[in-house]
């Protein structure tokens, strides 16, 4: 349980690191992305940055589970931004 409380207390650390001050520069949008936007997009870079460090430097061989789930960071991202991308027909 340590190990759970700690890696919670650093997620919220980061959290506000990296999103906190967006807070004060809302009038100034990061390349007209939300949010939640930005936070699905760190979570999709975070996994395949993640997929390459387990493959290359540890060795070790993604698992089904692992393209599961990064088919669901597929279906999150769908869901983020469908309404802010527009087809040019």
């Amino acid at each position: 349980m340590r190990t759970v409380g700690l890696l919670v207390c650093s997620n919220i650390f980061m959290t506000f690191a990296w999103y906190g001050h967006l807070k004060t520069l809302n009038h100034k949008p990061l390349l007209q992305f939300s949010l939640a936007q930005l936070k699905v997009l760190q979570e999709i870079i975070t996994m395949s940055v993640f997929a390459a460090f387990a493959t290359t430097y540890m060795r070790q061989p993604l698992s089904r589970d692992f393209l599961w789930a990064s088919l669901c960071l597929v279906a999150a991202a769908y869901f983020m931004f469908r309404g802010a991308v527009s087809v040019v027909r």
